[in-house]
């Protein structure tokens, strides 16, 4: 037992002198199996921490004195704190002479050391990132920056202390092509800058996720968030970083699973499968786009300040995490962190991240030392003769932890206060996305669960109806003899023959789109299927004239053509028009720039069709009476209206649309929601050669309450029979979710009916046979009525609840002469 005793007590060399290592050093001492620690160099503060003594004279860049010093001193563990001896290869010379070294080897480390590499890793294992193009040739680069329409970031290739990075300028373009001859040609960054990355302007809220890795396991410490520019409000030049908080409001346990499934997991796994595992600690930079979670950049090692925030939440023994690590079992370790919040607040220089006096005497008010979970963890600073003076751009940093962000906020700013020193600065707004994030969450607290509407997803049915009315007259004014249509209908029909074609068919067009759905397509980047949507909608809109769609045209447009989207497009529209039988004769593709959003797109289509000589376009308002049936055909989910309320509410669930669908686990919320509009054509022209349909509603955007009224004669109206269906669970989903009112849900949603035929009641049964063998699953929703039976007027569904919980009363429709 002594033996194994002895072997567990560790001697450890930490390499470094920032505040990363203070805060590491503080750490690694609390563990019981540490005996020492020797700090190289270590800083004005390293010396002080329990078990550490600071080695001044060694750099961390001296590989081989450090091998040496390690030898003599029978160091167990080497723990490296800066990128620029990892990315060097110290930790093969270490492992080389049978020490253990935690971090991970060079040609690992090259994910941090080379951006350009990093990229194309991330490219070859479909990581999520932004895209991006890299260059060796200034002209090249140059000739890149002027032909590009969007955004974008420039990145020095290798190490450049965090200051190789350059954001886009809203006052100057000019700026960036400085940037980048400064960059490739005056070598402001050295070698750092021979290679270059120009990659797309993300926009969105920064993560950083601090991992420990063995090669296999990831086990990720909170995600925090720090402050990289030195100015309040995020201006100004990039820094190191001027503070951190943890954990963040917005970082859910699905964003978090989300990250560790799609980027963290496949990162390790890729980078072992390209024989370069990673040992160590990996932190990665997310950020949160519309789109998902992206990468913005790996680090092989420690953040700075984000080591000196989650540190002091950790509640796990750090030493056993990292032996861990390095010796490959960290999946029966638990990495833990304790409840509460802890802010870091950052001390620069005057002048960083430019010039900066060095050697300015620090003082720190006794009371500071003083105070309860609070720590002052030095970065820049030395000492002289006993004495405290600054020694870097980032000299130290205040960090606090509380039950709260707001308490931990208060002691880490009370904290900085008893800190001197000429020209200090620092930010006064940390995390001040956090506490805007509470701020509206306190609010909806208020009002725990704020009812969504289509008008507060940006879509108002009630100005549509508005817009409709105004325009009838003017829509009238055109009519020639040969035309039968009604603004706020499904479709119109031309009579040639009235037109002085004779014996020519009545033609029906109709125009739609598929609105905001391309916006879900855009996101989950599944082009395949909106094709099919944009037939759906025009083609069940003339089939309800009793038409057989003959040819389609679309229009496409895009902020910038991009030819695999395109494609992509027209292969569903194309499959679209086979479903439903009719020629895609043509369309319209258009680049608007900057009127469409960069990266979207806007699809439209018309179509037209016809009806063979001698039948009478749908409906037969004069032949419906009452007693005659309402047959339902089930619809394939939301189809192609609500979307811009969807996409709210799930956006609200803080559900990932990559994570399975909650009312079809088997597949993902995008791709559930993605499902092709049903195309009715070939279903329901057989009934229509037979005469067996006296009217049909194609029922979109408005729902049953909306568009069945269109078919239906003054005198007559539809009574629904609730019970008669069963809603599908996505449309109970999207209400209990976004705690939408039962009202909104019946005028936005079909609730699972896709279309809706007025028969007779002695065709029920030859219809529903003839539609069963079609493929579709018939309901009987209920029959016409008289406008005496039961009261009369408009009177609109008013208890949505009663289509989801199907309760045995039936269901009033407005009738239709207050909408015609």
């Amino acid at each position: 037992m002594a033996v194994e005793t002895e072997k567990e007590i560790l001697c450890i060399l930490l390499i470094g002198g920032g505040g990363r290592e203070h805060a590491l050093a503080w750490k690694l001492s609390q563990s019981t199996r540490v005996e020492t620690i020797f700090c190289a160099p270590g800083n004005g503060a390293t010396g002080n921490v329990r078990k550490a003594v600071n080695v001044p004279h060694l750099s961390p860049d001296s590989h081989a004195d450090l091998l040496v010093f390690a030898k003599k001193s029978n160091i167990d563990l080497v723990v490296v704190g800066p990128e620029v001896p990892l990315v060097a290869g110290i930790v093969d010379v270490f492992e080389a002479n049978g020490i253990k070294c935690f971090g991970p080897r060079a040609a690992a480390a090259r994910m941090e050391g080379s951006k350009t590499f990093a990229k194309d890793f991330m490219a070859r294992h479909h990581i999520p990132t932004a895209r991006y193009r890299n260059f060796s040739d200034y002209a090249e680069a140059r000739q890149h920056l002027e032909s590009v329409n969007y955004k974008v970031v420039l990145k020095a290739d290798g190490l450049a202390a965090g200051k190789g990075v350059i954001l886009p300028s809203s006052d100057s373009e000019q700026k960036m092509y400085d940037a980048l001859r400064a960059t490739m040609v005056d070598k402001q960054f050295g070698s750092a800058g021979s290679e270059v990355v120009f990659e797309e302007y993300l926009e969105g809220q920064e993560l950083s996720f601090l991992s420990f890795v063995d090669g296999y396991t990831i086990k990720s410490l909170v995600p925090a968030q720090d402050h990289k520019q030195i100015f309040d409000n995020d201006q100004g030049p990039n820094t190191g970083g001027m503070g951190c908080y943890a954990p963040t409001p917005i970082a859910s346990e699905r964003l978090v699973e989300e990250v560790h499934r799609t980027i963290l997991q496949p990162t390790i796994d890729g980078m072992r499968k390209e024989r370069m595992p990673f040992k160590g600690l990996l932190f990665t930079g997310i950020m949160l786009t519309k789109d998902g979670p992206k990468v913005l950049e790996y680090n092989v090692r420690f953040g700075d300040p984000e080591t000196q925030t989650l540190l002091p939440l950790m509640d796990s023994d750090l030493t056993e995490v990292m032996l861990a690590c390095t010796d490959g079992y960290l999946d029966t370790i638990d990495v833990k962190c304790k409840p509460g919040s802890c802010v870091t607040v950052v001390a620069a220089a005057g002048g960083y991240p430019g010039s900066y006096n060095k050697g300015d005497p620090i003082t720190i008010d006794a009371e500071a030392h003083e105070a309860r979970d609070t720590n002052i963890f030095h970065a820049g600073t030395s000492l002289d003769s006993g004495a405290l003076r600054t020694a870097g751009g980032r000299v130290l940093a205040a960090t606090a932890v509380a039950p709260d962000l707001e308490t931990a906020l208060s002691k880490a700013y009370n904290t900085i206060s008893k800190i001197h020193f000429e020209g200090m600065h620092y930010r006064k707004d940390i995390a001040h996305r956090a506490l805007s994030h509470h701020s509206v969450s306190a609010s909806n607290h208020e009002r725990p669960e704020v009812p969504l509407t289509y008008a507060s997803a940006g879509v108002s049915i009630d100005a549509g109806t508005e817009l409709v009315n105004r325009i009838k007259s003017l829509a009238a004014s055109t009519r020639q003899f040969s035309t039968k249509s009604s603004i706020g209908g499904f479709g119109g029909q031309v009579d040639l023959a009235a037109a002085g074609y004779e014996q020519s068919p009545i033609i029906s067009s109709g125009v739609d789109g598929v609105g905001t759905k391309s916006r879900l397509a855009i996101r989950m980047n599944k082009h395949d299927t909106i094709g099919i949507d944009l037939v759906a909608m025009v083609a069940n809109d003339i089939l309800t004239e009793g038409a057989e769609p003959l040819w389609l045209m679309d229009t496409m447009n895009m902020h910038k053509l991009d030819v695999e989207i395109g494609v992509s497009i027209v292969e569903g529209v194309a499959n679209g028009c086979i479903q439903a039988s009719c020629n895609l004769a043509g369309g319209e593709t258009a680049e608007l720039g900057d009127i469409i959003k960069e990266g979207h797109y806007i699809l439209d289509a018309s179509c037209s069709g016809a009806l063979r000589k001698g039948r009478k376009p749908l409906p037969w308002r004069d032949d419906m009476e009452k007693g005659d049936v309402l047959l339902g055909l089930t619809s394939s989910g939301p189809h192609s209206n609500g979307y811009s309320l969807i996409q709210k509410i799930v956006e609200r669930s803080d559900l990932p649309f990559s994570s399975p669908a909650p009312w079809e686990p088997s597949t993902s919320i995008g791709s559930s929601l993605l499902t092709p509009t049903k195309i009715y054509v070939r279903s329901l022209l057989p009934l229509f050669e037979k005469d067996l349909v006296k009217g049909a509603a194609h029922i979109t955007g408005g729902g049953l309450v909306e568009n069945l009224p269109r078919v239906l004669p003054k005198g007559l109206r539809a009574e629904v029979e609730a019970k008669s269906w069963s809603v599908p669970e996505v449309f109970r989903w999207l209400k209990k979710q976004g705690n939408v009112e039962k009202e909104e849900m019946a005028r936005v949603f079909n609730m699972g009916i896709g279309m809706v035929l007025v028969v007779a009641e002695a065709h029920v049964s030859e219809v529903t046979k003839i539609l069963e063998e079609s493929g579709e699953k018939v309901v009987r929703l209920g029959r016409l009525v008289g406008r005496e039976e039961g009261g009369s007027g408009r009177r609109a569904i008013t208890d949505a609840e009663k289509l989801s919980y199907f309760p045995t009363e039936y269901i009033e429709l407005p009738s239709p002469d207050s909408v015609n």
